[in-house]
């Protein structure tokens, strides 16, 4: 029976040869590089499947929607309300409106006339 190493050693040294390898790698990395790019390109494709469903779904809507529709509700006033100064209900500094209120009280009621 032959010698493998013996064959595959050059006359005259003790190093084996280095066997060529091949530049795209093994049979199985190649499909595995195959299969990598495959599923990238569907996932690609699904993206912009997704996209284009999203767009048209907004096409749609936009077609069908009334432009500048108007309300159906009436408008509801809210009436002004006084500009009040907290400070001056609690009595905490005079009142700026004239109005003299406290001077006409008794301390136990409504103001005397």
């Amino acid at each position: 029976m032959p010698d493998l190493i013996s064959q595959s050693q050059p006359e005259g040294r003790g190093e084996p040869e280095a066997l060529p390898v091949p530049l795209g790698g093994t049979r199985a990395q190649a499909i595995f590089r195959l299969q990598i790019g495959i599923a990238g390109l569907v996932a690609i494709l699904m993206m912009i499947g997704l996209a284009n469903i999203v767009m048209d779904r907004a096409k749609q809507t936009e077609a069908t929607t009334v432009p500048e529709a108007a309300s159906t509700l009436a408008p509801v006033k809210i009436p002004p309300v006084p500009a009040s100064d907290p400070l001056a209900d609690a009595g905490v500094i005079p009142s700026s409106k004239g109005d003299d209120t406290s001077a006409k009280t008794d301390g136990n009621g409504p103001p005397n006339p």
